[in-house]
């Protein structure tokens, strides 16, 4: 007996996806797939418990948001000085990286975007590859040889602007404590210049990726409509990429905060209190951490390390978090 065109049409239609058994290698590889996107959030997780658990007797001891109050990083008073004031301030070290990573980005956003801009729509192509891979390389360079080149070369370099600094704008009233001397080199302003030369290539490279999605007909007719070279990269490139800037810069700042060997070597360590002039010797978190890691033996300096470290943390998921919503901001807004 022939078949009817319905019996016809529901035998050639597929079985649902669900009806059929799957195979077990798709069921092995949904169940790695699985794993493999939860395990980031469980090192997360493990880390923040952890740090916290070796941090407890710290915050139990002194309170938990009592080394945020605090100025000054004196573990030889912990043994005298058990409850109050907290010896283990951290004030100093947060003014510290943040203010060396506000100095790494005012320098290095700026000359990001414009080596990006120079290598997708300004340098000759033939150069073009090259040169991009040239600033690549600058990410390749470890730490410790930027902090090496910074002693020997960039802090000697500095010290004629900085004494010039101290006695022409450390005399302005309004300016004075900014850029009050005397200026040995190792200082904030020496740590935010290597920080920009560290976070310049992440920050090129993404905005080198970002402005060369760019389509050529929108420049082209920027060009066509009589704007010159500036001016197309002012309406036509730039616009467009404004949240793809955002996320490069929240890396660069990513990087910059939590950056430790070569801060450590140039900043100067100086952990007693704040000194609000740029040329001054200061600390950073990462730093304090690098430099007494192995020489905590008074009463809650590890516990108080890891109260640090925990609160670096803190900082960096801010900043993280900070730079996802404006990313997606830059993405709502109507261009």
């Amino acid at each position: 007996m022939s078949l009817t065109l319905k019996d016809r049409t529901t035998r050639s239609m597929p079985e649902p996806a669900g009806s059929r058994q799957r195979h077990p290698a798709d069921r092995l590889f949904q169940a790695a797939v699985h794993a493999a996107a939860w395990l980031p959030i469980a090192i997360l997780g493990a880390t923040v418990v952890f740090l916290l658990v070796q941090a407890w007797p710290a915050l139990t001891h002194y309170g938990p948001f009592s080394s945020l109050g605090s100025i000054g990083w004196a573990p030889s008073r912990a043994i005298t000085e058990s409850t109050s004031p907290n010896p283990y301030g951290l004030l100093q070290f947060i003014y510290g990286s943040v203010l060396t990573a506000l100095i790494a980005m005012a320098i290095a956003v700026p000359a990001s975007i414009a080596v990006a801009l120079y290598l997708t729509d300004v340098a000759p192509r033939v150069i073009r590859r090259p040169l991009a891979h040239l600033v690549d390389l600058l990410a390749a360079i470890p730490s410790v040889v930027y902090g090496f080149w910074a002693i020997f070369a960039l802090a000697p370099t500095l010290r004629p602007l900085g004494e010039m600094l101290g006695r022409t704008l450390g005399a302005v009233p309004a300016l004075g404590a900014v850029f009050a001397g005397p200026f040995y080199g190792y200082s904030y302003l020496t740590a935010g210049i290597v920080l920009a030369i560290m976070v310049l290539p992440i920050i090129t490279a993404i905005c080198r990726e970002v402005f060369a999605t760019t389509p050529v007909p929108r420049k082209e007719a920027a060009l066509a409509l009589g704007a010159t070279r500036w001016e197309m990269l002012r309406m036509a490139v730039l616009p467009p990429a404004r949240a793809g800037i955002i996320g490069a810069c929240t890396l660069g700042l990513g990087r910059a905060v939590g950056e430790t060997i070569a801060v450590t070597m140039v900043i100067g360590n100086n952990v007693t209190g704040i000194n609000p002039s740029l040329l001054a010797p200061g600390a950073t978190m990462p730093s304090v951490l690098a430099n007494e890691l192995t020489e905590a033996t008074q009463p809650f300096h590890l516990e108080s390390l890891f109260v640090v470290a925990l609160w670096l943390l803190a900082l960096a998921l801010a900043v993280n978090v900070a730079g996802r919503l404006l990313v997606r901001r830059g993405h709502r807004e109507p261009r």
